[in-house]
């Protein structure tokens, strides 16, 4: 088998199970939504859709321990090393997940607040919020523990820990929300079991490195791996990064909003279509991190050059087969998504942005993997920075008189400057960084 055949099977050794991960995360989504949505009262559907928005923008702001341990664990040159980088992440993370429990509970009312719940649906979004609070612990943890399991290019056990979850999630929506009629309190349990759950397998698939990190001693397993400010340090460059992604979807959700509802139900849904082929494409950049990342620790120049591309190339075909199928089954999608007709008219209006996305998307996603392979976060950091304040922002506020097509406009030249930003810094902030030959 050649060299570049090897290549391509260790990237599909990589790929294919976290696709299949990721793209479970919002069938389970659809499902809940289908078992509250045959309620006889649609307010526990609101508040649940409140509740999990909230819960969404919080964890997904700390899926940085999921990257930056996912870097640090491809550059760990042995066992003891990456033994020790699991617990720091996983101490990390249990402090993290307390703060949140704490902070979220004394004030969820006002985070609730901001997003606008009315009287009628805030006892019962609340509720539901501390709920599912309760499994912080389990949520940051299982973080951790995937991206030390992708870094170390064993992505099997994810997609075991995706699927098992997710399915106990549904037969525990089931039971409790129809066989018990606990309703929106039933739904918010079965996720804090089935997190729970997924932990207690995420712990059970690294139970060899726990194993020697008991019988070493936790003082001896602390002193490996990589040091606790730089993992902080990581960390910290991976939250700014994180969080002004965030804000720019927020922002996209603000001005869709000043625009009707309308167009907010729309461009929610083009949103959502977006994050559905975003899940599948993050599989070739999950690869990128862990043989990238090890190529990188190994100093071989030529290997990461060589891995880049081929990553690239699987992405390439990734992104035009959802773009393919975005546009070949547009009436159906549209027809599946809503059957307002007034949102329907206003997604095949504005479908063609949705389109291209992929296809546009797919660098800035595939350089992300590699960025955090190689631990470069501070670039991705400013490139991040730079994107939303010199693009995304200034561009909305040229083409507000276009309307919506000046916000879509906005928010995908800000996708592809992340993508060009990240490409135009690779050769300075990477490749510079690796010797020509190996060492």
């Amino acid at each position: 088998m050649s060299s570049s055949q090897q290549i391509n099977r260790r990237i599909r050794n990589i790929a294919w199970p976290m696709i299949l991960a990721n793209l479970s995360v919002p069938l389970l989504g659809i499902v809940d939504t289908a078992i509250l949505g045959h309620l006889d009262d649609s307010r526990y559907l609101s508040a649940v859709a409140i509740s999990t928005s909230l819960l969404a923008f919080l964890y997904w702001g700390f899926g940085f321990l999921r990257m930056g341990t996912t870097g640090a664990s491809a550059q760990t040159h042995n066992h003891q090393e990456s033994a020790g980088l699991l617990i720091k992440a996983l101490l990390l993370s249990s402090i993290i997940a307390i703060l949140i429990f704490i902070i979220g509970r004394s004030f969820s009312h006002i985070g609730l607040g901001l997003m606008n719940t009315t009287e009628n649906l805030l006892p019962i979004a609340q509720r539901y919020l501390h709920i599912r609070l309760y499994s912080a612990p389990a949520v940051l943890g299982t973080y951790v523990v995937i991206g030390w399991l992708i870094g170390q290019q064993q992505t099997r056990w994810p997609l075991i820990i995706a699927v098992a979850s997710n399915l106990l999630n549904i037969a525990l929506d089931y039971v409790l929300i129809i066989k018990f009629n606990q309703l929106s309190n039933g739904a918010a349990a079965a996720s804090a079991i089935s997190e729970y759950f997924g932990f207690a397998l995420a712990l059970w698939a690294v139970r060899t490195p726990l194993k020697h990190t008991l019988a070493t001693g936790l003082k001896i397993s602390w002193a490996q791996g990589p040091k606790l400010k730089q993992l902080l340090t990581t960390n910290f460059h991976l939250f700014i990064r994180t969080a002004a992604l965030l804000s720019s979807l927020a922002f996209f959700t603000a001005q869709s909003a000043a625009l009707g509802q309308n167009q907010l139900a729309a461009n929610a849904i083009l949103l959502q279509l977006m994050m559905i082929s975003a899940y599948g494409l993050d599989g070739f950049a999950h690869a990128a991190e862990a043989l990238v990342g090890e190529a990188y620790k190994n100093n071989n120049q030529a290997l990461l050059i060589k891995l880049c591309l081929a990553c690239a190339k699987f992405c390439a075909v990734a992104a035009f087969s959802a773009s393919v199928i975005l546009i070949l089954f547009k009436s159906a999608i549209i027809e599946m998504m809503t059957d307002l007709p007034a949102v329907a008219l206003l997604i095949n209006n504005d479908y063609y942005w949705l389109a291209w996305l992929p296809l546009l998307c797919a660098p800035s996603y595939l350089l992300d993997g590699i960025y955090i392979g190689t631990l470069k976060t501070k670039t991705m950091q400013w490139c991040m920075l730079f994107s939303v304040a010199v693009i995304y922002l200034p561009l909305w506020a040229l083409t507000q008189h276009l309307g919506n097509s000046g916000l879509w406009l906005a928010f995908t030249a800000f996708n592809i400057a992340r993508g060009l930003s990240l490409a135009a810094c690779f050769k300075y902030s990477i490749l510079k960084k690796v010797p020509t030959s190996v060492n």
